[in-house]
């Protein structure tokens, strides 16, 4: 077996393997580092273009999600066999007009044979080394910010399970238990968001002075907070106090949420972050759910700086990038979990 090298190894590798974060960081010189980082998905919506904008949106979200901007992205893929060439070319197409958006390039790619469709994207980024956002450093004072509101995973699943493929006595049986229907709007709020790039968040976050942030993907809000407040406590024990209340949902979550259309995620993340959260009374075991659910292409949560707070608010009302204030950075308290909900 070959040997495993330590990062001491591989100076110009600033973030790897050793301390992980969204993405990779390698120092070109001085004043320019690249951003590497891949990612995709089988598919969540019926439609193939959206599907591939979907897919590609949160591929190079995790460039944004390090304060970088995507350049150069090469397509990651497999297909049945027997899938109309058509179909094909409109993912790619929904996922190449994501990234022209991005004004970056897709060069190339790689595509193999498999049973059920997968789409992504390769992204390398490129940033300046003091503009990095690190998860490992938010300090006491910074104000929590998120640009997405949160439902994704619990809308798309809705989706599955209310959709075309469901057969008559399945959807006899849901609707007498008093099961919704998906309702259509609540879908394209959904696919509206996971369509958004994080690049005018990551613009505002730069112009405030951010240094610590994260994406909101697979381990849910609460997930991706504990991962971003135990980096942060190697140099100043921090906990991040989130506002339950305040944090963003889409449209028709909680009654999706009552209806049971939820991901692994609602399970397999308190599972592993659980012990890092505390939740206040008031904080509903529903709205706990919600934190935990796994999101797809989801916002940046950042820790802006008091200072660069007006700033923040200032580039994003001109980027016309919503977002919310949703709690804060505090000192932590010895033995408190890292989470605060209240």
């Amino acid at each position: 077996m070959a040997a495993v090298f330590p990062q001491s190894e591989y100076p110009d590798v600033l973030i790897g393997l050793g301390k992980p974060d969204d993405a990779a960081v390698y120092r070109l010189d001085d004043e320019r580092v690249l951003i590497q980082t891949t990612d995709f998905f089988t598919p969540i919506v019926d439609d193939p273009w959206l599907y591939g904008a979907i897919a590609a949106a949160n591929s190079m979200s995790d460039v944004y999600a390090m304060g970088g901007e995507a350049r150069v992205c090469l397509n990651i893929a497999g297909f049945p066999e027997d899938l109309a060439a058509g179909v094909i070319a409109e993912v790619l197409a929904g996922g190449a007009a994501k990234v022209q958006e991005a004004e970056a390039a897709i060069a190339g790619g790689h595509t193999v044979t498999n049973p059920e469709p997968f789409y992504g994207l390769s992204v390398t980024g490129i940033a300046a080394p003091g503009s990095l956002f690190r998860k490992g450093s938010a300090t006491a004072g910074d104000r929590l910010v998120l640009t997405k509101p949160l439902g994704t995973g619990i809308i798309t699943t809705a989706a599955k399970l209310t959709g075309p493929a469901e057969n008559a006595a399945s959807r006899a049986a849901r609707r007498a238990q008093g099961k919704p229907d998906l309702e259509p709007s609540h879908l394209d709020s959904a696919i509206e968001s996971m369509t958004r790039l994080n690049r005018a968040a990551a613009h505002a976050g730069r112009a405030a002075g951010v240094g610590s942030g994260t994406d909101i993907t697979g381990y849910g809000l609460l997930g991706h907070a504990v991962e971003l407040a135990a980096a942060s406590a190697a140099d100043a024990p921090v906990q991040l106090r989130i506002e339950a209340e305040r944090v963003p949902t889409l449209p028709g979550v909680s009654d999706y949420i009552e209806a049971g259309y939820l991901t692994r995620g609602s399970t397999r993340n308190p599972e592993h972050f659980g012990a890092h959260v505390s939740a206040a009374a008031n904080v509903t075991a529903a709205h706990q759910t919600l934190l935990w659910e796994a999101e797809t292409s989801g916002g940046l949560l950042l820790a802006v700086p008091p200072a660069g707070l007006s700033r923040f608010r200032a580039v994003c009302e001109g980027e016309e990038q919503p977002f919310w204030e949703i709690g804060e950075v505090c000192p932590a308290e010895r033995g408190a979990p890292v989470i605060g909900l209240i």
